[in-house]
């Protein structure tokens, strides 16, 4: 896991910010169709900033590595990717993202108190393994949704400076806390995995999504990248949560996907739906 942290900091620095060409021909139709997923997608990246906040406060004694991965290579990449994102939003018309990049809630400090004990720990850190696959499999699977979009209206620059740079680090995330997972589940007593099972199944969220009009932001998304249908929003969460189904629940048989996952993500949809219609003009 060091060599691979090692090769991700070696071959994937952040994007370079001046390397990226903003040209949009369509400004207006990009930010009709795409606007609220860019949106979404520079909050969630900005918001790294916190989020290593709050691994401090759950973490306090994280393995080396864990920390090396987060503070020096996931931190600054998706800080950049964030960036890029927002001010390619503002180009086209847009507000900035409104972000929270340092209020840790009260539920992450009380987790954090317990995290103290070495086997709470171990729980808290599947769980952010967890979190974290999901997290960059469902960034992944987005971005190769935008990108066809993108290239699709002839945003040639946009497809090829800002879409294909960003999402070409992502997996390496997502690997990087595959592996991780892997290492520690083995390693888990019985009741620490019951732990982590029922904990994951009362908490799981997509990214970023706290609250009621959050998780209708993720429904947007998901609408806009062409999930209209229970159908699609069903494949897209299977594809998301493959690796924690095959971890966690190898020994059920015939589960396509924990119901949780499929649960929260119909609710984004259905929150997306809702709110539009309570919008004048989009009855």
């Amino acid at each position: 896991m060091s060599q691979h942290v090692d090769r991700l900091g070696v071959e994937h620095p952040p994007i370079d910010l001046a390397s990226v060409d903003y040209t949009v021909h369509q400004p207006e139709e990009l930010a009709q169709r795409f606007g609220g997923v860019l949106d979404y997608m520079a909050r969630t990246e900005l918001e790294v900033e916190r989020n290593v906040l709050e691994l401090a406060t759950l973490l306090p004694d994280p393995p080396e590595v864990d920390r090396r991965f987060y503070s020096q290579v996931w931190l600054p990449q998706e800080t950049h990717h964030g960036l890029i994102l927002d001010e390619l939003q503002v180009r086209i018309g847009r507000p900035p993202a409104d972000t929270n990049l340092d209020r840790v809630s009260a539920k992450i400090r009380v987790v954090g108190v317990f995290a103290h004990l070495p086997p709470v720990q171990d729980v808290v850190r599947m769980l952010y393994y967890l979190t974290g696959m999901t997290t960059e499999r469902s960034a992944l699977l987005a971005y190769n949704r935008l990108l066809d979009g993108v290239v699709e209206m002839g945003e040639d620059a946009v497809a090829h400076t800002i879409i294909i740079p960003i999402r070409r680090q992502e997996p390496g995330h997502h690997a990087y806390y595959q592996m991780a997972a892997r290492m520690l589940w083995r390693n888990l007593g019985s009741w620490q995995r019951w732990l982590v099972r029922r904990l994951r199944a009362v908490s799981f969220s997509p990214v970023g999504a706290g609250d009621a009009d959050q998780r209708a932001d993720v429904g947007d998304m998901m609408l806009a990248l062409g999930m209209t249908d229970a159908e699609e929003a069903a494949a897209f969460a299977g594809q998301v949560a493959r690796v924690e189904r095959d971890l966690l629940f190898a020994e059920e048989q015939g589960l396509a996907v924990p119901p949780y996952v499929t649960r929260s993500f119909r609710e984004c949809v259905e929150l997306a739906v809702a709110r539009a219609s309570n919008r004048p003009g989009e009855h």
